[in-house]
């Protein structure tokens, strides 16, 4: 018999990548990952968004080629994930920022915080995405 069964201690342990199925992370866990997936698109994007916008600028001839480009709607859904991520990596950044000074890093309070980040930047991406794809 293990110590742990024989103390009455949890025992704890890695997990292994099969067990990642069954796991269940917090939802401010979720938006931590999120932070950092999106600040990784923002930072990868970045350079080919200011050569395209450098090239958009360089005259009306080539803005208006951009301007074609942009009104695919493949190319509109990859705005949109700029706009999210931009979005999202600005809302959980200020919540990281409140993280810092030890504000609101107990466990309801997180989840509390990782709820506004969703409640703020989920329908602002919305609202962008309806004026994007011309809804108004």
């Amino acid at each position: 018999m293990s110590d742990s069964l024989k103390t009455g201690k949890p025992q704890f342990r890695n997990i292994n990548i099969a067990d990642l199925v069954h796991y269940r992370m917090p939802l401010a866990a979720i938006v931590s990952i999120m932070h950092r997936i999106s600040g990784a698109l923002i930072f990868l994007l970045l350079p080919v968004i200011l050569l395209l916008l450098d090239k958009s600028l360089m005259s009306e001839i080539s803005f208006e080629h951009f301007k074609g480009i942009a009104s695919h709607w493949f190319v509109k859904l990859i705005i949109l994930a700029l706009v999210w991520a931009y979005l999202h990596h600005f809302c959980a950044g200020i919540r990281h920022l409140f993280a810092d000074v030890h504000v609101g890093v107990d466990k309801v309070k997180g989840r509390k915080s990782a709820v506004i980040v969703l409640a703020i930047s989920l329908p602002l991406t919305a609202l962008v995405a309806l004026k994007l794809f011309g809804a108004f």
